[in-house]
């Protein structure tokens, strides 16, 4: 059910995005920097980092666009503080092919596995050894060294419709936010309003929260 309202509810982005007649699709913009650290705008949602030049899956994925037909992909801000201080990451393998919304890593921690999936499909070209050995990256430098895979993506197109609406990203950030509050109200000030830092690790101080739970929901996994 809860999958279903989150479908619904991208569903209303999406036609609010055509009704205010923006482009057909969004393509992720190539940043002219290194791949690994790119130099972002920071842009900030209810405290979370979102920087606009990258695209976004609603299972809080991003995306970006490197050159044609090759694409680097990551966690957000968002799920690196809910995924939290994980033990390990499992990464897909070199060669792979993923499809879209296809379940593709896993956060592990205390025994407990959590999924993520795909902002985009094709054919897995590398996954980043250095996280492997330091999942703390992820949540530190979630956009940066904490990358996760480098995709090679032969209709970027088709997979560019399926990402939130670059015009939607802030309201959708802001909408998962509030999701998060409403389930779990305890979590009321331990992000930080618009430029701040959120938690590093949001559920480590709530005892009755289920951390696979919570994460499945916002990673469309549940």
């Amino acid at each position: 059910m809860t999958v279903i309202l989150v479908l619904a509810t991208f569903l209303i982005f999406i036609l609010l995005d055509y009704a205010l007649n923006r482009k057909k699709a969004v393509q992720p913009v190539a940043v002219e920097t290194s791949p690994v650290s790119p130099a972002l705008k920071p842009a900030y949602v209810e405290g979370f980092l979102v920087p606009e030049q990258l695209a976004y899956h609603p299972g809080h994925a991003w995306a970006m666009r490197e050159r044609r037909s090759q694409v680097r992909v990551g966690a957000d801000e968002f799920a690196a503080a809910l995924a939290g201080r994980v033990d390990r990451i499992e990464l897909p393998r070199a060669g792979q092919w993923i499809r879209q919304g296809q379940k593709i890593w896993s956060f592990f921690r205390d025994g407990e596995k959590v999924e993520m999936v795909s902002p985009t499909e094709g054919e897995i070209v590398e996954v980043n050894q250095e996280v492997q050995r330091d999942p703390s990256l992820v949540r530190t430098d979630p956009y940066g060294r904490g990358w996760l895979a480098l995709v090679h993506v032969p209709d970027e197109e088709s997979t560019a419709r399926n990402l939130v609406p670059a015009g939607l990203v802030r309201s959708w950030m802001r909408e998962a936010v509030g999701r998060l509050y409403a389930r779990q109200p305890q979590l009321v000030g331990a992000v930080a309003a618009d430029g701040g830092v959120p938690s590093h690790d949001l559920l480590a101080n709530l005892p009755d929260a289920d951390w696979k739970e919570v994460a499945s929901e916002f990673f469309l996994t549940a």
